[in-house]
């Protein structure tokens, strides 16, 4: 059982009103704008992305695929019959991480988690999420894991200064980072700027998780959230920086590079999960989302 099966939320359902609203609060405004467009929202508590809970995908990812992403805590016995001294857990981050449910999620398998966000509402919201949630008694950790440390940052994702000093080691870099939600809230303009950004922040050895949405969505429509497609996530994470070449429908003209780069993420692998939220399904209840794990 995972850990997030002790958890119950009532997912929402966006209304065409709701996205129409969300779609024109970005709509002909530079992107230097969408950091205060976005606290705006959340001060006016108006955030239809919000799934009220954690992503179901990710933890059956972490329960059933450690070949893919491993644990947070691995306990080794001792020699000579003396105690194992616990390891240090590893860290994650959830950048773009609004109320919190997959930092607590992820706090809850073991990780020392890092929330960030733009928006000082969201973080505020997040912190009284995860205060509802101890009080609930949810997001409890499996037998013989530590639950880990979360932090509350409020930040721009694309400002270097937030990550000094801590994560892994006090790198500034991460042993897991989980993208959700993120990707898609940016406009195709700053994307090479997401590959470049989130490939720096991969610790060595270390795990980016994308829950890739909208998958069924048309590439060329507007957003948030926009379109995107397994196509797009490699050739953005195989030349972290560099601007795509896309075609009239949105979608990515993709040419693996002759020379692999030294900054380049690689799909380990790419899985149609058997859970994921409500948005992520079809009318039939097919799922429509992909969940991919990239590495150095």
């Amino acid at each position: 059982m995972s850990a997030a099966a002790g958890t119950t939320h009532t997912p929402r359902l966006v209304s065409a009103e709701d996205r129409n609203r969300l779609q024109q609060s970005f709509a002909d405004i530079p992107f230097d704008a969408h950091v205060s467009r976005w606290d705006g929202l959340y001060k006016e508590s108006f955030t239809p992305w919000d799934r009220a809970g954690p992503s179901l995908a990710l933890a059956d990812l972490l329960t059933d695929r450690t070949d893919l992403v491993p644990p947070a805590q691995e306990h080794e016995g001792g020699a000579n019959g003396k105690a194992a001294e616990a390891p240090p857990r590893r860290t994650a981050l959830v950048p773009g991480c609004g109320r919190g449910h997959d930092a607590l999620l992820l706090s809850s398998f073991g990780y020392d988690v890092w929330g960030l966000d733009s928006s000082s509402d969201a973080v505020r919201m997040a912190q009284e999420n995860r205060e509802a949630a101890d009080k609930d008694g949810l997001y409890q950790p499996a037998e013989g894991v530590e639950r880990g440390a979360v932090h509350w940052l409020v930040g721009d994702f694309f400002d270097e200064s937030w990550s000094d000093g801590i994560g892994t080691d006090g790198t500034g870099k991460f042993d897991l980072i989980f993208d959700y939600t993120f990707l898609c809230a940016l406009p195709p303009e700053a994307r090479p700027r997401w590959a470049k950004r989130i490939a720096n922040l991969v610790h060595s050895k270390g795990r980016l998780v994308c829950l890739e949405f909208p998958s069924g969505k048309p590439l060329s429509d507007p957003g948030p959230p926009w379109g995107l497609n397994p196509e797009l996530y490699e050739a953005l994470l195989a030349t972290p920086g560099e601007e795509p070449e896309y075609e009239a429908d949105g979608t990515v003209v993709y040419t693996p590079c002759a020379k692999p780069r030294d900054d380049a993420l690689y799909r380990l692998s790419i899985i149609k999960p058997t859970r994921t939220h409500k948005a992520g399904t079809a009318d039939d209840g097919t799922v429509l989302d992909f969940i991919s794990v990239w590495t150095r």
